[in-house]
């Protein structure tokens, strides 16, 4: 008895600890970020502990680990992370501009950015060596009239995020149907746009995320429910785009109202998974890693309503969907050879939830 537990406790430290972190909207209570302790052996997750701070709408780790940045009511909150994956927190500062939506960081950790949905702004703020968020370093409103006036009417900013090699920042825009690829200066945060990458109009490009490799980019689309894959390439100091593929992210014999959301790429690359809200589905595709492109595997029910964010554990056993509307997250166990996924058990009440990372410690 005493060598199977020795050998449990082993098999432990050998997959590693993990937190999930959790965060959404606060119109009902005053904690924005919880804490749970993941489990990589059942898929499931037990609460540990909450962080009281408005509306984090969305939160990002750095990519050395070491600290969590949160959209606020009042700008950008950063927190320093223990090794338990408990959360302390530094500071926060403005944006001089409505609460974003989205925030990333370069891979350098030293610009924080942030997507404005609301006012079709991109702020880039530096960070400072303990982590903490400092100065604005500049702040651009995208500028034009979208094809949908009842909700597109103008610059609606999504995402922002870096590209793999850290040279250019490409600024999703949901009202414009287009996504703006900006050139940074690394020592002033100073952007300036170098290329445009244009979308089907009224498609909504939503978020983007780049292959493990840099080599590809994935940009979904809410309004038309589909995935574009790009070819990505530095060339003679210019960003170089080419699309390659369109994939939908519904069923072929779906016939009513949905909207594509969240964009993930497995911990391994092998995966691209993406959420459906109205048909509040997971739809999973496998990756080839030479060219990119994408095999639909499967499209199923998430058992909750708006999967406002998905993620999969490191061994792409599990998968866990946060759900909006239906204040739930949901988990299920994941079978990417027989393209199943069964749900793992009761769902969890969570209120008002928009984003969720699970994180290994150490």
């Amino acid at each position: 008895m005493i060598k199977m537990a020795e050998k449990k406790e082993n098999d432990k430290k050998e997959k590693g600890r993990y937190v999930c972190y959790c965060a959404g909207y606060t119109m009902n209570h005053d904690e924005g970020i919880t804490i749970f302790d993941f489990d990589p052996d059942t898929g499931r997750m037990t609460e540990r502990s909450k962080v009281h701070i408005t509306n984090a709408s969305y939160i990002s780790i750095s990519h050395n680990g070491k600290y969590l940045y949160s959209i606020t009511d009042d700008g950008v909150a950063a927190f320093s992370m223990d090794g338990n994956g408990d959360l302390t927190f530094l500071n926060m500062t403005d944006i001089n501009g409505m609460r974003g939506c989205y925030l990333s960081t370069d891979y350098e950790d030293k610009f924080v950015f942030v997507a404005g949905y609301h006012d079709g702004k991109v702020t880039v703020l530096s960070t400072n060596p303990d982590g903490s968020v400092d100065k604005i370093c500049d702040e651009i409103y995208q500028k034009g009239i979208g094809t949908i006036a009842e909700r597109n009417f103008r610059p609606h900013v999504d995402c922002a995020k870096m590209t793999r090699d850290n040279k250019y920042l490409c600024a999703t825009d949901v009202g414009m149907d287009q996504t703006k690829i900006y050139r940074i200066n690394h020592k002033t945060g100073k952007l300036s746009m170098v290329d445009i990458l244009r979308s089907d109009i009224e498609s909504a490009p939503h978020h983007i995320k780049f292959s493990l490799d840099g080599k590809f980019a994935y940009i979904i689309h809410e309004l038309k429910s589909y995935v574009d894959v790009y070819t990505y390439e530095d060339k003679n100091d210019m960003p170089v785009f080419e699309k390659i593929q369109t994939v939908s992210t519904l069923d072929d014999d779906f016939t009513g109202i949905s909207a594509a959301y969240a964009i993930q790429l497995s911990v391994d690359g092998k995966y691209l998974i993406c959420s459906n809200a109205g048909d509040d589905s997971v739809a999973i595709f496998s990756r080839d890693d030479q060219t990119g492109l994408l095999e639909r595997l499967f499209v199923l029910p998430v058992s909750g309503q708006f999967p406002k964010d998905i993620t999969t554990s490191d061994d792409n056993r599990y998968l866990v969907s946060i759900n909006n509307e239906s204040n739930t997250i949901t988990f299920f166990t994941l079978d990417m050879e027989k393209k199943t996924m069964v749900m793992n058990g009761p769902a969890l009440t969570y209120d008002s939830g928009n984003c969720l990372i699970i994180h290994k410690l150490g």
